[in-house]
């Protein structure tokens, strides 16, 4: 019953935002660790495979992306928490010009009471939060931007020091929309 109220409301948004009526945005956060991004692969029997990489650091991202490729974004060495995401949304709420919704999952981090008290300011400057039902991540754009950031956007030499990843993902970041972009299919019901 919620899953199917919120894919109408989305659906709702979508639309409104496909008639340039609002901003619509789907937000998320990742990591990219020095360990590299695997997802699969494949090996001839006995063949040694290995990824280079210095170990023990990681990259904290938080992205919001829309269907048509615009992002903003923040990266970090320390962990992303909820003031973290408070303040990435302030600024984004100081710098829009027309109704933006954001669509988030419901972590702790996007719910809890920091985020709860600046809901009424961000929605006197027109920036709105929709949280997606729960255990739904296959409706949220923004995990396609992390699948695409570490599966296709960088590269395995990009992993060999801290100072050479920090450096490709914000490059990558700050290229989505522009040499960099991802072609999302139209919203769906089904």
């Amino acid at each position: 019953m919620l899953y199917q109220d919120r894919l109408k409301r989305l659906a709702i948004l979508e639309d409104l935002a496909r008639q340039g009526q609002l901003d619509l945005f789907y937000g998320d956060e990742s990591q990219v660790s020095s360990e590299g991004y695997v997802p699969y692969g494949w090996q001839f029997p006995g063949e040694a495979v290995c990824v280079l990489a210095e170990k023990g650091y990681k990259i904290n991202c938080f992205g919001l992306i829309s269907r048509q490729s615009a992002c903003h974004w923040a990266t970090a060495t320390q962990n992303i928490n909820a003031q973290f995401v408070m303040q990435e949304l302030e600024k984004l709420s100081l710098t829009i010009h027309k109704e933006t919704v954001i669509v988030l999952d419901c972590a702790r981090i996007h719910t809890g009471n920091l985020i709860q008290q600046r809901l009424a300011c961000w929605q006197q400057r027109g920036l709105f939060i929709f949280f997606l039902p729960p255990y739904s991540p296959h409706l949220n754009l923004a995990e396609t931007l992390w699948r695409k950031l570490k599966g296709e956007w960088l590269v395995p030499e990009d992993y060999l020091e801290k100072d050479g990843l920090f450096y490709a993902v914000n490059r990558c970041l700050a290229n989505v929309g522009r040499q960099l972009t991802i072609n999302y299919s139209p919203f769906n019901l089904n």
